[in-house]
């Protein structure tokens, strides 16, 4: 194992861990924070192709700022 993909492993833990136990529980913090482990999985898939990195990266992002927009609506709906 290379010293990329275990930052990013550790990147990516410390990632979620901040998304799932964010202290000011508000949606941006949330939302902010999920950018975190995106970079972590950045470099994960870095430490084998660029291209499948970058590919990865930008589904990644697109995929879970849709995700967590959709949840925001949700929540300012049901209260």
């Amino acid at each position: 194992m290379n010293a990329v993909f275990v930052l990013g492993l550790a990147i990516l833990v410390i990632g979620v861990l901040s998304v799932a136990f964010v202290r000011p529980k508000t949606y941006v913090a949330r939302l902010i924070n999920l950018e975190i482990p995106a970079w972590g999985l950045l470099l994960v898939m870095l430490a084998y192709d660029e291209a499948l990195a970058l590919l990865t990266f930008v589904a990644v992002t697109a995929i879970s700022t849709f995700v967590i927009v959709r949840l925001m609506e949700w929540r300012d709906a049901s209260c």
